[in-house]
C-alpha cells in the first residue's frame, strides 16, 4: 500500500505523556518526509501553539487547529477559517454555562481566559503562548473559532448534556481531554479538515493514515482510509470505531513505533 499522507492529532496521540515530541518521533517524521510523505498536525490547540510543535517536529505539515475551525498550510498562510456564529458564543459565554467551569476563547492570533489556569501556562511553556485575562460574558462574540470549559470532568458531561439541549445541530461539542469540553460551529471537525486539506492537494483518503486517541479524533480517523488508534485511547473512541487497527501508547511513541514498522526504517 501505498501510504502519501499521515493526519496525526497531538495530545495523547504524536506528544508523549509530557506533552513534548521525542527525538524518535521528529527523525520519523523527516525521514518520511524525505520520501515525499506529507503531514497534517490535527489538534484542539491554538495555532500560534502548534506552529513551535511543528518547529520541533522538523516536518513541513498543514496546521488544523481549534479541532478543524483553522487551517494553514505548511507555510503559515490561513487556507480555512469557521468561526462560531457571534450570538452563539455570546451565549456559551453566559453563567448558565460558564459558572463552574474555566472558560476559554480561541480568536484568529489570541487566547483569551476569564480566570487565571497554571495548568495550562504550564501545558503550553514550550509555545510559549500566553493567554490574557478578559470578562467573556462581556465579548461581543467575534472571530470566536473555539470555546473551551475546563473543569471537573462530571461538572462538564453536565455542562454538554445542556449544550445538547439548548443548541442541538448549531453547534459541534466534543471533549478534547477528560476535563476539556470544546465547542465548535457545527460542519466544523478534524475530519471534516483534513478532507479539504486532501482535496487541495489532490490525494486519496485511501493514501491517508490517521492517528488519534480522542473523542475530538472519530471524524478525523473516519475521513481517512487507514485510522489508527492509540493504545491509550479513550473508550468512548474505541466504541465509536471498534475496527481500527490499535496501536501502541503515546507514553512508548506508538506512532513512530508503527510508522517505522509500516515503512520497514
Amino acid at each position: 500500500m501505498s501510504y502519501r499522507f499521515i493526519a496525526s492529532d497531538l495530545d495523547g496521540t504524536l506528544l508523549d505523556q509530557h506533552h513534548a515530541v521525542n527525538s524518535l518521533t521528529a527523525v520519523t517524521l523527516q525521514t518520511l518526509e524525505a520520501r515525499g510523505v506529507q503531514f497534517a498536525l490535527a489538534t484542539g490547540r491554538h495555532h500560534l501553539d502548534v506552529k513551535g510543535i511543528r518547529q520541533a517536529l522538523g516536518v513541513r505539515a498543514h496546521l488544523i487547529t481549534s479541532n478543524g475551525a483553522r487551517i494553514h498550510d505548511p507555510d503559515g498562510k490561513l487556507i480555512h477559517s469557521h468561526d462560531i456564529p457571534p450570538q452563539l458564543a455570546r451565549a456559551l459565554a453566559q453563567p448558565e454555562f460558564a459558572v463552574g467551569a474555566i472558560l476559554n476563547f480561541y480568536l484568529d492570533d489570541e487566547w483569551l481566559i476569564d480566570q487565571p489556569c497554571q495548568d495550562f501556562l504550564d501545558m503550553h511553556r514550550d509555545s510559549g503562548l500566553q493567554y490574557r485575562i478578559s470578562k467573556l460574558a462581556e465579548h461581543d462574540g467575534v472571530g470566536v473559532g473555539k470555546v473551551l470549559y475546563i473543569g471537573e470532568h462530571d461538572h462538564l458531561l453536565r455542562v454538554e448534556q445542556a449544550l445538547q439541549q439548548r443548541f442541538g445541530a448549531q453547534l459541534y461539542i466534543t471533549f478534547s481531554l477528560e476535563n476539556c469540553l470544546e465547542v465548535m460551529a457545527a460542519g466544523v471537525s478534524k475530519g471534516h479538515a483534513l478532507g479539504l486539506v486532501l482535496q487541495r492537494l489532490g490525494i486519496d483518503p485511501a493514501h491517508c493514515l490517521a492517528f488519534g486517541d480522542g473523542q475530538n479524533d472519530v471524524e478525523l480517523l473516519r475521513a481517512a482510509g487507514h485510522p489508527r488508534l492509540m493504545g491509550n485511547a479513550h473508550p468512548r473512541l474505541s466504541g465509536e470505531l471498534p475496527d481500527a487497527r490499535r496501536i501502541a501508547s503515546n507514553a512508548e511513541s506508538g506512532v513512530a513505533q508503527h510508522l517505522r514498522e509500516l515503512f520497514a526504517l
